[in-house]
């Protein structure tokens, strides 16, 4: 046993009769840690840009009801009333009518 530990230790398996089927086998481990430390690096950088997408999407809905609630203030008569009396036009004093049609049969 201490005689395959000095081996390892010293690297005669890399050297040996089957060093070649090492060599694929060590060779393999790499691909596959660099294929992990690869897609480690893509989930990380997935989350962050998540993550900054989500905080543009609170930021973007805060904009749209800000932009919501001016709107509906712009949309109060008293609004509309002080707008168009800087224009010179004030409201009616005389109320709208209906006007009937009837049918002739």
């Amino acid at each position: 046993m201490r005689k395959g530990i000095l081996d390892i230790l010293k690297g005669k398996f890399l050297v040996s009769g089957d060093a070649p089927k090492n060599w694929i086998f060590i060779i393999f481990t790499s691909f596959l840690a660099a294929a992990m430390i690869a897609s480690s690096h893509s989930a990380d950088s997935k989350v962050h840009q998540i993550a900054a997408l989500n905080e543009e999407v609170k930021e973007l809905r805060s904009e749209f009801i800000d932009g919501q609630t001016d709107v509906q203030k712009l949309k109060l008569e008293s609004e509309i009333l002080k707008t168009v009396s800087e224009e010179g036009l004030f409201p009616s004093e005389t109320p709208p009518f209906k006007i009937r049609v009837k049918s002739a049969k």
